[in-house]
C-alpha cells in the first residue's frame, strides 16, 4: 500500500491543495484548514449553509495566500493579519481566539457568497482540543477541521462507492465521484476496500498514525465541487444504505478513517509506503453487515 495523494484545505470549505510532500504538525498538516469564514455571530460558515464555497479557489505562496472565483477575480491575503482584532469563534460545540483579517479581505468573501462573513485565523497559541472520547493523549488539539486533524481514504473504498451508485442510473448522478468531494488528507493505494476502517496503528513513511474513529459524513459530500450545486440524496443516500449504523448512540453514514498522528512533526511525501502495524475490531455498530 501507498500514499498516492496529500490534499490540505488552508480556508476551511474552500477548495483544497494536492501537494507532494507535507509537514505533520500538532493540529494535523501544516496549513490545513487554519483559516476559516465566520457569519456576524463569529460561528463558523461551511458548504453545509452555502455550497458555493467550493467554487473558492485558494493557492498557497510563501508570504500570503490567493484566492479566486469565476466572475470575481482575485484577492490576496497575507498569511496573518496585520493588527488582528482577537475574539473568539464559534465552530461546533468549540469555542476558540481567532484572529480577524480587515474588512477588504472579508468583504471580498461577502461578494462572492453574497452574505456578510468574516475571515479569521487559528494563532499557534489557539488550543482547541480533540473530543476526549477519542483523543490518544490529553494533549491532542485540531485545527479549524470538523474534529480530527487527519482523514485518510482508501481509494478501493471510493472505486467501490462509485460501483454502487452507478447501478443507480436513475439517481441521476454523474459518476465516478471524484476524490475531491469527501476532502481527505490522505488517500492510499493498494487497500481493500474500507480495510482503513479497523487500522489502529500504522506508519505513513516513518511516521506513526492512530485510527481515531471512522468519519460520519454529512451533507457536503453532496456539493458537486464542479457547479456547487447541492444535490438532493447522493451519494449519501448509497453510504447510508451499506455504511450506515451507530456509534457511541449517534446514527451515521460513516465513510474514510479520522486520524491522529504519534508525533508533531514528520514529513509525508506521495509514494511513501504504508504499514498497518495494529488492527482493531469494528467499533462502528452498522446496520449491515
Amino acid at each position: 500500500m501507498i500514499l498516492s495523494e496529500i490534499n490540505i484545505y488552508p480556508i476551511k470549505s474552500l477548495r483544497g491543495i494536492s501537494l507532494q510532500t507535507a509537514e505533520i504538525e500538532d493540529r494535523g498538516l501544516r496549513n490545513d484548514r487554519r483559516w476559516m469564514l465566520v457569519d456576524e455571530n463569529d460561528c463558523f460558515v461551511t458548504q453545509r449553509e452555502l455550497p458555493k464555497m467550493t467554487l473558492i479557489d485558494v493557492a498557497l505562496g510563501n508570504d500570503a495566500l490567493t484566492v479566486s472565483c469565476e466572475g470575481f477575480g482575485s484577492q490576496r491575503i497575507a498569511l496573518a493579519p496585520i493588527d488582528a482584532v482577537s475574539r473568539v469563534v464559534t465552530i461546533f460545540d468549540s469555542t476558540v481566539d481567532g484572529e480577524f483579517y480587515d474588512d477588504t479581505v472579508s468583504e471580498w468573501f461577502s461578494d462572492v457568497l453574497g452574505t456578510k462573513l468574516r475571515l479569521v485565523r487559528m494563532p499557534q497559541s489557539s488550543r482547541r482540543s480533540v473530543s476526549e472520547r477519542y483523543r490518544i493523549r490529553e494533549s491532542d488539539i485540531v485545527s479549524f477541521a470538523d474534529g480530527y486533524p487527519f482523514l485518510l481514504i482508501g481509494q478501493a473504498s471510493l472505486d467501490d462507492l462509485n460501483e454502487r451508485i452507478a447501478e443507480k442510473a436513475d439517481e441521476g448522478v454523474r459518476v465516478p465521484l471524484p476524490m475531491k468531494r469527501f476532502r481527505p488528507n490522505f488517500v492510499v493505494k493498494g487497500s481493500e476496500p474500507y480495510d482503513e476502517d479497523r487500522w489502529k496503528e500504522f506508519r505513513i513513511g516513518e511516521n506513526t498514525f492512530y485510527g481515531a474513529k471512522p468519519s460520519a459524513r454529512c451533507v457536503i459530500t453532496t456539493v458537486d465541487p464542479a457547479t456547487g450545486v447541492m444535490a438532493p440524496k447522493e451519494p449519501l443516500k448509497t453510504i447510508a444504505s451499506y455504511r450506515g449504523g451507530i456509534l457511541n448512540g449517534k446514527r451515521g453514514a460513516f465513510f474514510g478513517q479520522n486520524l491522529i498522528a504519534e508525533a508533531a512533526e514528520g514529513t509525508v511525501s506521495v509514494g511513501d509506503q504504508i504499514e498497518v502495524v495494529a488492527y482493531r475490531e469494528p467499533i462502528v455498530e452498522m446496520d449491515r453487515q
